[in-house]
């Protein structure tokens, strides 16, 4: 008899799901049995990465080129979700960018689109999917946030406030859904191999220039495996967890310093 996958009668929506830590959470998913909704900005990536899982792991695929960003852009994704008669279990709140430098001189609407995209599109999209998921007793939402959310960031001041958010939001969410079958986790990764390094500008700070780098998919696995066993929070690596630990007991304005220091410019 074949062993009963997690996912089997089951489909996630997976957002910035063309590359990195988004592709490899879409394998994750594939791999569990999950039927997968991939939206990213680039519709060819997008494609690559469907017809690889659907081939590699026997699961159908959909896919919807849609910028996050924008205002509206979830309620618009997911009524194209809908009207292909597509229902969502799983929700997977992966898109986001950041910004390295200071907040003065910085361009407003690379900051606020931070916002737009790492915050208010999750929420529109947990929103739309969350009353469906209470109603079937199952499934849930699996956001990416990041080791910067237990910490303030100077030079990197919205990034790190975006990500802080998210990690509120999901504890929240996670006790508001005790009981009812349906999980909710938050993933922290510290430094990844993805282009999310290159956009930011991250590699060129003293943090990115000295920090150990995690590969995308680990990063991955951890997340899923979190989302299964409906862990609250899920931070890779020890020494990231420890980090995370740390900033609890550290007087804010130590923090703030040391912050400060590890974002600013590699000399």
């Amino acid at each position: 008899m074949a062993k009963h996958k997690p996912g089997e009668g089951q489909t996630a929506l997976v957002t910035g799901a063309s590359t990195g830590i988004g592709a490899d959470l879409a394998e994750c998913f594939a791999r569990g049995g999950y039927d997968l909704i991939l939206t990213a900005r680039g519709e060819p990536a997008l494609r690559a990465v469907a017809d690889r899982l659907a081939s590699s792991f026997g699961v159908k695929t959909s896919v919807f080129a849609a910028d996050l960003a924008a205002p509206g852009a979830g309620a618009q994704l997911a009524e194209a979700v809908a009207a292909q008669g597509l229902t969502v279990d799983v929700l997977v709140n992966n898109a986001g960018f950041g910004a390295a430098g200071a907040f003065a001189g910085s361009d407003l609407e690379n900051q606020l689109g931070m916002v737009d995209l790492n915050d208010r599109a999750l929420v529109e999209l947990t929103h739309i999917y969350w009353p469906g998921m209470l109603a079937r007793k199952r499934g849930g939402v699996l956001n990416v946030a990041s080791l910067a959310a237990f910490a303030p960031g100077p030079l990197m001041a919205v990034y790190y406030a975006s990500k802080a958010f998210v990690l509120s939001f999901s504890e929240a969410l996670w006790e508001e859904a005790r009981g009812t079958g349906v999980h909710v986790s938050c993933l922290c990764p510290g430094a990844t191999q993805s282009r999310f390094r290159d956009r930011a500008g991250t590699g060129a700070t003293r943090l990115g220039q000295t920090t150990v780098v995690m590969g995308s998919m680990p990063v991955a696995e951890a997340g899923y495996e979190g989302f299964q066993r409906n862990r609250r929070v899920v931070i890779t690596g020890k020494g990231n967890a420890r980090t995370a630990w740390l900033t609890r007991f550290l007087p804010r304005t130590t923090l703030l310093k040391m912050v400060r220091n590890m974002q600013s410019p590699a000399t």
